[in-house]
């Protein structure tokens, strides 16, 4: 198998949106070859029993009986009949999942999963989100935002300020936070991030309006349109330095495991079943969290053996429960029969493979929701075989051959690899 090229990092003109952001919501539903898709944000991946309760009963009455995890803590509800939105709109909105129709679309927010419940990072996050989530929805001119505009909140460690947020809140030791947009950064108040981060996030659409591209994320501004986020925050009242430097651990997504006063689990190809969302419940401190790699945290045990015994019940529900799982890591895109596009059923073809680096199986070139960073593609070629790469930002794309498909997947899940993740 020849080397895959990976793409030049100038592409010379600027990307040029002419259309709209056609993101997927909980409202404006994705028609798919297995019937609509809602995408319902998860503002922090916070949710209550109630609110798990009825995402779990929305997959059962009107999607397929499945919910789906996506890369950024939301959920996805597939097979959706073609006259549900009403109903599912209104279970939502009883919910307090729906808190703005106009807004449901950008409130894009990740956050630490762990923060506050095992002693590490600066900050319980929980309110920075909802604070976040309040400012966003009481905007008008946020609606001009794409839906896939990102916020991440990062309580020190070092988790979710490598997932490529627009614009990136750090809590620090001492009552400070960083806002980081692009390679600008700047020190704030803790009490003042939310607000901040809103500053910020104008900043960029000030920008995109006189850019002219119709840029969605920072990274798609062209050069000579930089962001004033200095200027932002003056013009909010909100005292700021620049951070040339702050510390940031680098944290690995939380293992499976009981995790101080939590215990986390991971979703098998990033998908449970209406069964499997019960077992989540009920929670022991009425609170739910959807991570970004496609698992749970539930916090609030006050006694370690609860803690393992709700462990044991959610392995024999089929959550990875341990961090040798050769499965946590692998993910895969809906694949076929859902999407058009996708050449293979990746997620009955998915095989494990033990390794440090993350694996993604794709149906098509479009790779949908491949992790950020090193990681091993593999991806569909139409005639019932797979091309496995190991995937290095900026670099050569290597390819892996040799072996069965589980040999060749785990090989490439141990190579090596010299760039850090971003």
């Amino acid at each position: 198998m020849p080397p895959t090229r990976a793409p030049s990092p100038d592409q010379g003109e600027s990307l040029i949106r002419d259309r709209g952001d056609a993101c997927p919501g909980a409202l404006r539903l994705h028609r798919a070859d297995d019937g609509r898709l809602a995408r319902l944000r998860l503002p922090g991946g916070l949710l209550t029993f109630r609110q798990a309760a009825v995402l779990g009963t929305a997959a059962e009455r009107l999607a397929d009986g499945n919910l789906s995890i996506t890369s950024r803590g939301n959920i996805e509800l597939r097979g959706l009949g073609e006259n549900c939105g009403g109903e599912l709109s209104r279970l939502l909105a009883e919910a307090g999942l729906l808190p703005s129709e106009r807004h449901e679309r950008v409130r894009n927010i990740v956050a630490s999963p762990l923060a506050g419940t095992d002693g590490l990072g600066h900050a319980d996050l929980r309110w920075w989100v909802r604070e976040l989530d309040a400012l966003l929805c009481a905007e008008e001119w946020t609606t001009d935002l794409s839906g896939r505009f990102l916020f991440a909140l990062d309580d020190g460690r070092g988790d979710v300020a490598r997932l490529g947020g627009d614009v990136t809140l750090i809590a620090e030791s001492g009552g400070t936070a960083v806002v980081r947009l692009g390679g600008r950064a700047f020190r704030v108040a803790a009490a003042d991030a939310p607000r901040a981060a809103l500053a910020a996030a104008g900043a960029f659409r000030a920008a995109a309006a006189a850019a002219g591209n119709g840029a969605w994320r920072v990274g798609e501004l062209p050069g000579g349109h930089p962001v004033d986020v200095a200027g932002a925050l003056g013009r909010a009242g909100i005292d700021a330095g620049p951070a040339e430097a702050w510390a940031v651990s680098r944290s690995a997504p939380p293992a499976p495991g009981v995790v101080g006063r939590a215990v986390a689990v991971h979703a098998r190809l990033g998908r449970v079943t209406a069964a499997q969302w019960r077992a989540l419940l009920p929670l022991p401190a009425d609170e739910l969290r959807v991570t970004p790699w496609r698992g749970f945290v539930l916090p609030g045990f006050a006694d370690g053996a609860d803690a393992r015994a709700r462990l044991r019940a959610l392995a024999d529900a089929g959550y990875l429960t341990t961090a040798d799982s050769p499965w946590l890591g692998v993910g895969a895109c809906t694949g076929r029969p859902g999407c058009a596009k996708s050449l293979a059923d990746v997620r009955a073809d998915a095989v494990p493979g033990a390794g440090g680096l993350p694996v993604h199986w794709s149906g098509c070139e479009r790779r949908c929701g491949h992790p950020r960073g090193d990681w091993v593609d593999v991806l569909a070629t139409g005639d019932g075989t797979y091309e496995v790469t190991v995937r290095v930002p900026g670099e050569e794309w290597t390819p892996v051959t040799g072996g069965t498909l589980t040999e060749t997947v785990t090989t490439a899940r141990t190579t090596p690899t010299t760039t850090a993740t971003k």
